[in-house]
């Protein structure tokens, strides 16, 4: 490589990391023609460079009776890399089943790596540090999931998980960001099909009933789902509290205990230019 104005030699070896062959979805043929294997993998020990013996083809590749004489794709790797490697893929599949971003995959593969050299999690599961390290990554990257989503794309129990959770916190001595009800508002309104002027009414009321010390004690879930029923049931887009509960992941009562605590202030709570398609005495009492 060399620049075109002072000819100043910038590097005489520059090595492409790229693809060594094209290849298309509609292609028919079998064979890989790729020679240089996946992509370097810095999480794992000699960065993934490991030997695969390709399939056997002529009679060289079989014994006398039939049996090939090399264990086809066979990997010298060490037990270690084979347990990141199999985290790293239920991360991965953990993370496509909730639509996450690989940027998040990678955060979450690499705090993985950092506990599973530390050796401080002995005798826990590799799937439930794997989950929480996943519910952690979503929590730093600030787009939190809660433990009940996490757990219904995991084979591990919320209470396996959140275990891990502390541990591993303690253990990496890392910290998260509190969750508040705005964390989780844009997406449950969204799922439920509700317009911006439903969502910016709950946030409103979700964030006022939070500085008027109305719900103390309560988690931002439970808040965020009650102050997304307040907003619909004033609004022409209503959803009942079972509509709300199954896409928030929480109990109807849990809302309902919520929306009791903040129904007496409702007046408070509503911003000033929201358009009533309901009057707030003829909201719901509970």
């Amino acid at each position: 490589m060399i620049c075109g104005e002072c000819g100043l030699v910038v590097g005489d070896r520059v090595i492409d990391v790229g693809s060594e062959w094209r290849t298309f979805s509609n292609d028919k043929a079998t064979g890989d023609p790729s020679r240089v294997g996946a992509a370097e993998n810095p999480l794992l020990s000699g960065s993934d460079l490991s030997t695969v013996i390709g399939r056997p083809t002529g009679s060289a590749g079989f014994d006398e009776s039939g049996q090939a004489r090399y264990q086809t794709n066979r990997r010298n790797m060490n037990s270690s890399d084979r347990a990141l490697l199999t985290a790293f893929r239920e991360i991965s599949n953990m993370a496509d089943r909730i639509n996450l971003p690989r940027t998040l995959i990678d955060r979450s593969n690499t705090l993985f790596k950092q506990v599973h050299d530390g050796k401080t999690l002995k005798g826990r599961s590799n799937d439930a540090i794997a989950s929480a390290c996943l519910y952690i990554a979503c929590r730093q990257e600030g787009v939190p999931r809660t433990f009940k989503e996490i757990c219904a794309v995991s084979k591990i129990s919320k209470k396996e998980i959140g275990r891990c959770f502390k541990l591993i916190l303690k253990a990496l001595e890392t910290s998260v960001d509190i969750i508040t009800t705005g964390d989780f508002m844009s997406r449950f309104c969204s799922n439920l099909n509700l317009p911006s002027v439903v969502q910016r009414a709950a946030t409103h009321i979700a964030k006022k009933a939070v500085e008027l010390d109305l719900v103390p004690g309560r988690s931002p879930i439970s808040v965020a789902a009650a102050a997304i029923y307040m907003a619909s049931q004033a609004s022409e887009d209503k959803k009942t509290q079972k509509e709300i509960g199954d896409i928030a992941g929480v109990a109807e009562v849990t809302i309902k205990q919520s929306y009791k605590l903040i129904y007496p202030r409702a007046t408070e709570l509503f911003p000033e230019n929201f358009k009533f398609a309901s009057a707030i005495d003829l909201l719901p009492v509970g």
